[in-house]
């Protein structure tokens, strides 16, 4: 059977997400996991978080808890995590982050990045009406200029797929309802019971689960 590698920038496995994404792989391929932070004590992932100025980057670690960390301090550790699975023959691997990883390199695998896919994808689907993201930190709302590029600009409010519950879902989605045509969970961690909460407060606004995209797509192309 063919191998799809899954890279989370936490701890590997992502028993939240990869049933969303074999689900659409439907027995085509194997779902292979590694996580970034998978063999680093508590200690250690606390040296990778984000000083100032630096890009931000949450996701899970084993025990359902979050980590914050920064995209600069981690990258030579991602780096090493995709030369491990081609060097396992892994042909496509699949990033499990929305964040944006300018001039990642592979040698022989195919690189699916969902930040270089999910914005101009969402973007078309608007076709000039107006995008509300959701992301898990608010600080995240200075990165979009860097992802989204659509007129108007998206609106932003955070609730975390780690860290925040259900009644601050709703206040994330009630805040984009009246001025958002669709609204984007913008991380991998959210499921589909985020989406629900986001539906249902969001009074008829279509609400896009990024994962699910990805994995739509990527079961066409493995």
């Amino acid at each position: 059977m063919k191998q799809l590698g899954m890279i989370t920038i936490g701890q590997s496995p992502r028993t939240d997400v990869a049933p969303i994404i074999e689900k659409y792989l439907e027995g085509r391929a194997e779902l292979v996991q590694c996580g970034v932070l998978d063999e680093l004590t508590l200690n250690q992932i606390a040296e990778l978080a984000p000083e100032a100025g630096e890009y931000v980057l949450t996701s899970r670690l084993r025990d359902g808890s979050a980590a914050v960390v920064s995209r600069e301090r981690i990258r030579p550790i991602l780096e090493q995590k995709i030369r491990e699975l081609e060097e396992r023959g892994i042909l496509n691997i699949l990033l499990l982050c929305t964040g944006s990883f300018p001039g990642l390199r592979v040698d022989r695998a195919h690189l699916i990045e969902p930040d270089r896919i999910i914005p101009p994808a969402v973007e078309a689907l608007a076709d000039g009406r107006r995008l509300g993201l959701i992301g898990p930190l608010p600080e995240q709302a200075d990165q979009l200029g860097q992802k989204f590029t659509s007129t108007p600009p998206p609106l932003f409010a955070a609730a975390s797929p780690y860290a925040s519950g259900e009644a601050e879902f709703r206040q994330a989605a009630r805040a984009l309802k009246d001025q958002a045509h669709l609204i984007l969970l913008d991380c991998m961690g959210y499921d589909e019971r985020h989406r629900q909460w986001v539906s249902e407060a969001a009074e008829g606004v279509p609400v896009m689960l990024s994962n699910a995209l990805m994995g739509k797509l990527v079961s066409e192309t493995v």
